[in-house]
């Protein structure tokens, strides 16, 4: 080529800027329909958790006291289905393969001896607003 030839440019292949701005759209609607109902799912599932848990610490407290004669006093909580209380010679634990599990909204789940709404113990979480009474995701979860 001799230096009096001119190249012919092609042009860049691209995006344009309204091309970019029409994808951004798309992506945000569709995440306007999508994230209500996958927020709706993790709530329904933090629920299920709490139950699944509430269940199987219910079966650590029954061999807890099938080994003991008793449940573990208030005073002593749940810690006492992983580490041996002063004084518990039939104590045969740990009860729990890993550390007594907080609940699905990071709290400790509340443990009552005896139970006053007639059981042998109470445990209970207080849903997502970490208060006693509500409704929906916000419902105290219970032993009962």
């Amino acid at each position: 080529m001799s230096p009096k030839e001119t190249r012919v440019r092609r042009p860049v292949a691209g995006f344009t800027l309204l091309e970019l701005l029409v994808v951004v759209l798309i992506i945000g609607l569709l995440a306007g329909f999508v994230a209500p109902r996958y927020f709706g799912q993790v709530g329904k599932s933090e629920i299920n958790v709490a139950k699944a848990q509430i269940d199987a610490l219910e079966k650590a407290l029954d061999q807890y006291r099938l080994d003991t004669g008793h449940y573990p006093s208030t005073e002593l909580g749940l810690m006492a289905l992983v580490q041996r209380p002063q004084n518990e010679p039939k104590w045969g634990g740990p009860y729990l393969r890993k550390d007594v599990p907080l609940d699905p909204w990071g709290r400790p789940y509340v443990y009552k001896t005896p139970g006053e709404k007639g059981g042998d113990f109470d445990l209970v979480s207080y849903g997502k607003d970490g208060q006693p009474g509500g409704t929906g995701e916000n419902a105290d979860l219970t032993n009962h």
